[in-house]
């Protein structure tokens, strides 16, 4: 097709393509999910389903997306890490995040009616996302322990907050109430006024979400004695394990291998 005189504008795009050799992380954040969630009458301080959402989501991006080597998920975010030798969509920082963000926002309202079969989506769910590049595969390993680190300092501060105000405080008093307080004083609180054992919540509230291919046995058929034949597959998996120690990385190695 001939050019037209037209086609100039087209060098106003910036070049936005990512830095070779650097890990890439898309993290997807939900917008306003305060008001979503209150609105939805998410259960306080954590909702299953709600999570469990966030969680099929995230399978099904890695399901789609080979590139997409492991994500972590807490509350409304999601982090997806694409291998360093990535070429999708020629590295274009706008193609990827925009692409992420519109396909895991479309797979949130496709999935609402499998985890929420009783309420109405009264409102359209939104997400905001950002790309960070990351040039090696231990600052990934920080990366992802920050943010379950993170997981972990707001769902005990949540677990202890939403305690105090089921039990008569005020959002200010149970604030107020927790100024100051470090991680074994809301243990205790939590164990002497409501009896809840902290380490025994939920792995998935206390250290949120894992979603990576492992390397699993399958019996693919039987042999004509009646004998199983199996292969090892990569199958996507979703996990609610500490990643912050060295144990799964060393025991998981092929996931942030540098090429």
């Amino acid at each position: 097709m001939a050019n037209s005189k037209y086609e100039y504008v087209k060098k106003f795009e910036a070049d936005d393509r990512l830095p070779p050799c650097n890990w890439i992380v898309v993290r997807i954040d939900g917008c306003h999910f305060h008001r979503f969630s209150a609105d939805h009458e998410f259960e306080k301080p954590n909702d299953k389903n709600a999570l469990n959402l966030m969680n099929s989501c995230a399978v099904s991006m890695l399901e789609h997306f080979p590139d997409i080597v492991f994500a972590y998920g807490v509350s409304d975010e999601y982090s997806f890490v694409l291998k360093e030798t990535t070429q999708f969509y020629q590295r274009r920082a706008s193609k990827i995040l925009s692409l992420s963000v519109s396909y895991f926002t479309s797979l949130y309202v496709m999935k609402w009616k499998e985890f929420f079969p009783n309420k109405e989506l009264k409102a359209p769910p939104s997400f905001d996302g950002r790309v960070i590049c990351y040039p090696r595969g231990k600052i990934i390993q920080d990366y992802l322990a920050w943010r379950q680190v993170d997981c972990h300092i707001n769902n005990q501060y949540n677990t202890c907050f939403w305690n105090l105000v089921n039990s008569g405080k005020t959002e200010r008093e149970a604030q107020e109430f927790l100024k100051g307080t470090q991680s074994k004083d809301k243990n205790e609180l939590l164990f002497q006024q409501f009896g809840i054992n902290y380490n025994e919540l939920p792995a998935m509230f206390r250290k949120g979400s894992c979603v990576y291919r492992d390397k699993v046995e399958e019996t693919v058929k039987q042999d004509k004695g009646g004998n199983s034949i199996k292969r090892t597959r990569n199958k996507v998996v979703l996990a609610h394990i500490d990643i912050v120690g060295p144990k799964f990385w060393s025991e998981h190695q092929y996931i942030l291998e540098e090429e």
